[in-house]
């Protein structure tokens, strides 16, 4: 493993007076802004609700991240909710699907999978979140309960609750555009997604607790991804808080 890593990071990708560098982007190079799994069953999510929800300085003042969860299934309906509130698609502009959380130069680089380990009418398994669609994209079925865990490290609140949100980066989404600087970008976006979802969960009587402690090789794994062009990044656990 290098060592420095981190310093040398800060340093090549700050931005200076007068060197900005890269030039203008082609937009001929720019990536598909949505994953597809056209092979795949698909499982559509239930229309998100918009209106007569929580008051927001409630939530902010009562989220905490939640370790310890009690068995229980989550709602179909709550999970249409999470997700929505992580990159539901709330307007099209200028060509541009904007999302519920920002994104550098609206280019949502990050995808959102999710582990489900008990939601209602939803099989345990590997899912993607297709934000168009508002829909999951069935990856693989089966209790992935201990692999999951283990690969964040051996962490008991990732065995224990419900659901298990996964964030990856597709990097060239951002690269193309903004070099090197992109890396600092996509880390910020992905933390954007998991405070809306952790939010999200407090309007939802729900806990979550986010998690950035993972072997990546092992959630790459779970998740089918090479690790290169695109790589897990961040997770956040959701499930019944116990008191």
């Amino acid at each position: 493993m290098a060592r420095g890593v981190g310093n040398s990071f800060q340093q090549e990708t700050k931005y200076e007076r007068g060197e900005l560098g890269g030039g203008r982007p082609d937009s001929d190079r720019e990536p598909e802004p949505f994953k597809d799994y056209p092979d795949v069953p698909r499982i559509a999510l239930d229309p998100p609700q918009l209106e007569n929800g929580p008051p927001l300085w409630e939530i902010l003042h009562q989220r905490r991240s939640v370790r310890e969860f009690v068995p229980g299934k989550i709602r179909k309906a709550d999970l249409s909710q999470l997700l929505w509130a992580a990159q539901g698609i709330t307007a099209d502009l200028y060509g541009h699907a904007l999302r519920a959380a920002p994104s550098a130069g609206a280019l949502y680089p990050i995808e959102t999978y999710l582990a489900v380990h008990d939601v209602e009418t939803i099989a345990p398994g590997v899912y993607h979140y297709d934000a168009r669609a508002h829909a999951l994209d069935q990856l693989k079925t089966g209790d992935i309960r201990l692999a999951v865990a283990r690969a964040a490290l051996d962490q008991d609140a990732v065995y224990e609750a419900s659901l298990v949100v996964i964030w990856t980066a597709v990097f060239q989404r951002s690269k193309w555009k903004y070099g090197q600087r992109a890396y600092r970008y996509i880390y910020l976006d992905a933390g954007h997604i998991a405070q809306n979802v952790a939010l999200a969960a407090v309007g939802l009587g729900l806990g979550s607790c986010q998690i950035a402690a993972l072997y990546d090789d092992e959630v790459n794994a779970i998740l089918g991804l090479d690790g290169k062009t695109e790589s897990a990044i961040y997770m956040t656990v959701v499930g019944k808080p116990k008191n």
